[in-house]
């Protein structure tokens, strides 16, 4: 039966206690969890407000999650770090509200991304420090600097090495390894102006880069090895995304190197897809972006706030505006709700449901639904509500494990608050 409803199960899911959790018992409880997680009744949840920010909180992550794909429906204890304009950043036990700990005030921070894998945390403040964190104790164990006003942050891993990536307000992508925080390679891809988009490729073979700020601008994919091995007097292996004026980028999970991007069309918005990949020939390398499907966006209005997300290989999730919409990877439009009151600010999809958080101070939840075919269905659910208006602006931010949704409200008075939704089992 478990593998019937869920294909991806394995022994590992039953934890530790082999002997008295049977398949029975787990697919028992998975499916009362399941089943309070689509319906969201009183009763059904808990809800933590994690209050501690004297500041905006800037991002937030989870640390150690629930996996939605191999799911511990015994003890769904999880940690979510987030970082504030106050300079500090914070780790909290999701379930009971507790503050684990509290690093020491800096500069106001603006961006933080973690590493569940070796519970490492890292945060940029406004400076340009880079600065990785111990999750377990939220010691400081490395810096760097950038000297950048703005950096985005990505990390990944390649062949067991670590790696981070940080996009500057000048245009260039550093690129850092290990828990030194060594410098590897500088490159500059949109001279000038900031780098708000990028992300590395499933198979990490690609790192994409590029700024929402230029409409004439294409973002660039680079060969991770360039970055992470750069041969000396040697340009890194690099190559435009034949697209301009782009406001969202995604890759698909489940393929190698597939990239969709919504980006400025000749009338319009468009939804373009291009698969990235390189061709060896006897003396040198060359990258192919070949564009795999291309249309144009049934938006009621035109939105500068694009959200875009994926699911598998051939499912889009695209929020603008107060839409929220659903296509195939060839364009047809598969689902549209329009639910909340005010803009969508943020959303968060797995492959259980969809998240969306808005400036209404509401989250929607919708859950995905197979159609008995190949494809699946989103159904919209219901509505958690995120506390009054006289104390709070909206949502800024939404994430989610599988047995809980973290979301940033901002405060009327300058400081946020995390609202943490956990349910039961």
């Amino acid at each position: 039966m478990c593998l019937q409803r869920w294909s991806f199960c394995n022994l590992s899911v039953l934890g530790s206690e082999q002997v008295s959790r049977s398949w029975k018992k787990y697919f028992l409880r998975r499916c009362h969890l399941e089943m309070k997680m689509a319906k969201g009744r009183s009763g059904g949840y808990t809800c933590k407000s994690l209050r501690g920010h004297a500041g905006r909180v800037v991002g937030f992550q989870y640390l150690r999650a629930n996996s939605a794909r191999h799911p511990d429906v015994w003890n769904s204890s999880a940690t979510v770090c987030s970082a504030s304009s106050d300079g500090t950043v914070r780790a909290w036990d999701v379930r009971n509200g507790q503050l684990l700990w509290c690093s020491p005030v800096q500069s106001p921070l603006t961006a933080i991304v973690s590493d569940e894998q070796h519970e490492v945390v890292i945060s940029a403040d406004s400076t340009g420090h880079i600065k990785t964190w111990s999750g377990l104790t939220g010691q400081e164990v490395a810096s760097f600097s950038t000297a950048s006003t703005h950096c985005a942050l990505l990390q990944y891993d390649v062949s067991s090495n670590w790696f981070l990536a940080v996009g500057t307000s000048r245009g260039c992508v550093w690129t850092l390894a290990d828990s030194a925080l060594t410098q590897r390679s500088s490159v500059v891809v949109c001279d000038g102006f900031k780098v708000d988009i990028l992300l590395v490729s499933p198979d990490r073979k690609w790192i994409v880069a590029g700024t929402k700020d230029n409409k004439d601008l294409s973002p660039k994919a680079i060969h991770t090895q360039s970055l992470t091995s750069p041969s000396e007097g040697e340009d890194p292996l690099c190559r435009s995304v034949p697209v301009t004026g782009c406001q969202a980028a995604v890759f698909m999970p489940t393929q190698p190197a597939r990239l969709a991007l919504v980006h400025r069309g000749p009338r319009d918005q468009a939804l373009t897809v291009f698969d990235v990949a390189v061709q060896k020939t006897k003396y040198q390398s060359e990258i192919q972006v070949q564009q795999v499907a291309s249309f144009p966006l049934t938006l009621t209005s035109w939105s500068s706030h694009v959200l875009l997300a994926a699911k598998d290989g051939d499912v889009l999730v695209l929020a603008a505006g107060l839409e929220l919409k659903v296509y195939s990877l060839k364009g047809a439009l598969l689902a549209s709700f329009r639910e909340h009151a005010m803009p969508i600010s943020s959303m968060s999809v797995d492959s259980f449901r969809v998240v969306t958080a808005s400036q209404d101070l509401s989250l929607r939840v919708l859950i995905w639904r197979s159609d008995g075919g190949p494809g699946w269905t989103l159904e919209s659910q219901y509505h958690l509500l995120g506390g009054s208006h006289t104390v709070s602006r909206g949502f800024t931010a939404v994430a989610c494990d599988f047995s809980s949704i973290v979301a940033a409200a901002e405060g009327k008075d300058g400081k946020d608050v995390l609202k943490a939704y956990s349910f039961t089992s």
